[in-house]
C-alpha cells in the first residue's frame, strides 16, 4: 500500500537539486530510511545512470516503497531492502553513495553511529555519505520552529532530537569520514556531503 509524505513532497526537488551537484554519474546510491519511497521514486528517475536500493527497517514502509516502484518505478529503482542501521551486517557489499533524509534527529544516537559505521563499511575513500534535517550548529542561533521541532521530538522519544553539527562531525571523523560541504535549505534544514576518508 503506497503512503504519502507532505514533507518529502516540499523537500524533494531541493533536494534533488543538491544531488545533481553531489552523487557520481554512475554505480549505486543506497538510501537509508527511505520512509514512503516518494524520494526513492522522484531521484531515481531524475538520475537513470544510477541503481537507486532504497531501504527500511519498517515493513510498512517496505511495502509502501515496493508499491510506488511496481506502479511508477524506472527500471534503476531496486526492491526495497530490510535494513537496520544498528546491525553489524548490512544486507549489501558495497555502495557509491550513501543517503539518508531525516534520519539523524528522528533516531536515537546509536542510530547515527551504526549510519557511519555501516557507511565506512560500504563506502570507498572520495565517496559521499549525503544527510539532509536539521541540526544544532554552534554559534548560530537555534530558529523558533526547529525549537518546537526539538522539543516535540524529545517528547516523543527523549532520546530522539536535533544533533549538534560540530560533535556529530567529530563522531564522523572518528568513522573515517571527513564534512566536505553544507548547504543551507528551505524551511532551515541544511545538506550535509561527508566524504570517505582513505584510511
Amino acid at each position: 500500500m503506497k503512503h504519502s509524505s507532505p514533507a518529502a513532497l516540499r523537500n524533494r526537488d531541493p533536494i534533488l537539486g543538491v544531488l545533481r551537484d553531489w552523487l557520481p554519474a554512475s554505480g549505486e546510491v543506497l538510501e537509508i530510511a527511505a520512509g514512503t519511497g516518494e524520494h526513492a521514486l522522484h531521484f531515481a528517475a531524475a538520475f537513470p545512470d544510477l541503481a537507486w536500493q532504497p531501504s527500511d527497517p519498517a515493513s510498512d514502509a517496505r511495502a509502501s516503497i515496493d508499491a510506488y516502484r511496481e506502479e511508477e518505478g524506472t527500471p534503476n529503482l531496486k526492491p526495497a531492502l530490510h535494513l537496520d542501521v544498528t546491525a553489524e551486517h548490512w544486507p549489501i557489499a558495497r555502495a557509491d553513495a550513501v543517503l539518508a533524509v531525516n534520519l539523524v534527529h528522528i533516531s536515537p544516537p546509536e542510530a547515527s553511529t551504526g549510519l557511519l559505521a555501516g557507511s565506512a563499511r560500504l563506502l570507498q575513500p572520495g565517496a559521499p555519505l549525503i544527510l539532509y534535517g536539521p541540526w544544532r550548529v554552534e554559534g548560530e542561533l537555534l530558529v523558533y520552529s526547529n525549537h518546537a521541532f526539538d522539543e516535540k521530538l524529545k517528547e516523543r522519544d527523549p532520546r530522539f532530537g536535533l544533533r549538534e553539527l560540530t560533535a556529530f562531525a567529530a563522531e564522523a571523523r572518528a568513522a573515517g569520514f571527513d564534512l566536505a560541504e553544507r548547504r543551507d535549505m528551505p524551511a532551515n534544514n541544511l545538506m550535509l556531503r561527508f566524504e570517505r576518508r582513505a584510511d
